[in-house]
């Protein structure tokens, strides 16, 4: 473990946390750490998008003589990367939006409110594709985020400025939400830790359509572990979000790590329902192979998704309506494509199309819970990603192998089935793929089963870690710098 002043921002936020509580490093140490980090590697990478570094100091000033004083809460000034979808306080919010670029709220959203209370370090923004619509972290405001082990490929999205700066200890911590995969592509395709969690576990207090279990708000982290001490930080009960457990949350506890003999696993390279690269196919299958005697079980098996599709694209237009069909009639000539296909999408819809989409989707999600209880599955395992990462020059990928992708999000259904099926599921590094770049496998519990999922997934990590074929990747950071200078 590196605690020299320079390398503070490596060390992992559990890490951390216990050397600030035993006082042997401050907070405002740590924050130095990371601005260093951000200067010298952030140009490059546009990963960080707005910051103020003198609030942020402040904040960590705060945060010691909390410490020194035996009144710190949680995150004892951890800093914490901020979404560019949620709204901060005196720090520009601009949603990727060109109508928003010049946007400073005056009041933050209450998810951002509640981790300034844990005593986050809320000091910058990570970047974000217009209104999170896609999976590819580019916009018309501050341009395109590029991989750290590659810049010119994508980071994915949407939370894709959060997976990049973790990857490159910009912060410990970072923020996230998730739909169509939006926590758990990036952290797949930058060798981090995303985590959607099942719907009311974090209130999303500020969702525009409160009826929409489908978007949610979660923790990314370099480790599990940190992933789910930031999970922790972010639960609590809000009535303005109608799925919220109004229970108060225990004290938090280190998350244990699953016995993998005593797990029945599931696994499954498609899902049944998603077209996946041959050389990805390949790569998770050998990974697999090398880790399926660890578990009680691992069987090559499947929830039936059938309708998955049609229930994502018209239930998605749905919300897009509802959220951006003013913004497109006042504000189109400077939307991005993303958003003005879903909105049309939906504004094309029939009443009997959406009646057809719920019903699909409520049948899924009985179907995917009946199977974990049926076969006495834990946890089902796929591929994070179906391909891997291209150019963030391009919009989206039109083809897999020799199949054409019907819609620009159809080659995320590995990560949307779960969506559907009100899953939680955790995105975990597992080596790299033919390209070289960060490879990740998601393990997906039935809704409700979130601490047993990450406790899954804290035990694969672990086993991975022992593997120089599987374990965490990290981009070279001098080719970072280099690149910056």
């Amino acid at each position: 473990m590196n605690k020299t002043a320079s390398g503070l921002c490596d060390l992992s936020a559990v890490e951390a946390l216990f050397y600030l509580n035993s006082r042997e490093i401050t907070a405002v140490e740590l924050f130095d750490s990371c601005i260093n980090r951000i200067e010298a590697v952030n140009p490059s990478v546009n990963a960080i998008v707005a910051i103020d570094v003198d609030a942020g100091r402040l904040q960590a000033q705060q945060a010691d003589e909390q410490i020194a004083k035996g009144t710190q809460r949680l995150l004892c000034g951890l800093p914490v990367a901020i979404k560019d979808l949620e709204a901060t306080k005196d720090l520009t919010t601009t949603y990727g939006s060109l109508e928003f670029k010049d946007h400073v709220p005056e009041v933050s959203d209450p998810i951002v409110d509640h981790l300034a209370s844990m005593s986050a370090n809320i000091f910058c923004k990570s970047n974000v594709p217009e209104f999170g619509a896609g999976a590819n972290t580019v916009n018309k405001v501050y341009g395109a985020t590029g991989n750290p082990f590659n810049l010119r490929k994508t980071v994915g999205g949407s939370s894709g400025g959060a997976a990049a700066a973790l990857a490159t200890g910009m912060v410990p911590l970072a923020t996230g939400s998730d739909y169509g995969g939006s926590l758990r592509t990036p952290a797949g395709y930058c060798g981090v830790v995303g985590f959607r969690p099942s719907p009311g576990v974090v209130p999303y207090a500020h969702n525009g359509v409160a009826v929409n279990p489908f978007v949610v708000l979660g923790p990314m982290g370099r480790t599990v572990a940190d992933t789910h001490l930031l999970l922790h930080a972010l639960m609590h009960g809000d009535k303005r979000d109608p799925y919220s457990n109004q229970c108060s949350p225990t004290p938090y506890k280190a998350l244990s790590l699953a016995d993998l003999s005593s797990i029945k696993a599931a696994w499954s390279t498609d899902l049944g329902c998603s077209e996946v690269d041959s050389e990805i196919a390949k790569c998770f299958e050998q990974r697999v192979s090398a880790l399926a005697h660890a578990f009680k079980a691992c069987e090559n098996q499947h929830p039936d998704f059938a309708n998955v599709h049609n229930a994502f694209e018209v239930l998605r237009g749905v919300f897009f309506v509802a959220s951006h069909q003013e913004r497109l009639q006042q504000h189109r000539a400077i939307l991005g494509q993303n958003v003005i296909d879903n909105t049309e999408l939906g504004l094309g819809l029939t009443a009997a199309q959406i009646g057809q989409a719920f019903i699909q989707q409520s049948n899924l999600y009985r179907q995917v819970l009946e199977f974990f209880e049926r076969t006495e599955t834990d946890v089902l395992i796929c591929p994070a990603v179906s391909v891997t990462a291209f150019d963030h020059a391009e919009r989206t990928v039109t083809k897999i192998n020799d199949a054409e992708m019907s819609t620009y999000m159809t080659w995320l259904s590995l990560v949307y089935a779960p969506t559907m099926a009100l899953c939680c599921s955790c995105v975990i590094p597992c080596g790299v793929d033919h390209n070289g770049m960060p490879f990740g496998i998601q393990v997906v519990g039935p809704k409700g089963s979130d601490l047993r999922t990450l406790s899954v997934a804290a035990a694969l990590e672990q086993w991975f870690a022992g593997n120089q074929q599987t374990m965490r990747p990290a981009p070279d950071l001098s080719n970072l710098t280099e690149s910056a200078g």
